[in-house]
């Protein structure tokens, strides 16, 4: 994660990769999206790792 890599929310972070909230928390359980970054209570992901899990899916597609 670099400077510029904005922190996003789960919200933000389902839309980015175009599935459900609900679906996103599924993913993160199991283990196909990073673990969040914790500020205090509020977990955020950069936007870096959630383009890394589209970039992982585009690799097995194409394997």
């Amino acid at each position: 994660m670099n400077a510029h890599d904005p922190l996003l929310t789960a919200k933000e972070s389902a839309e980015l990769l175009t599935v459900s909230i609900p679906t996103f928390y599924r993913l993160l359980q199991k283990g196909r999206i990073p673990k969040a970054v914790r500020l205090g209570d509020h977990p955020r992901w950069p936007r870096s790792e959630i383009l890394g899990v589209i970039e992982a899916a585009k690799q097995t597609r194409a394997a």
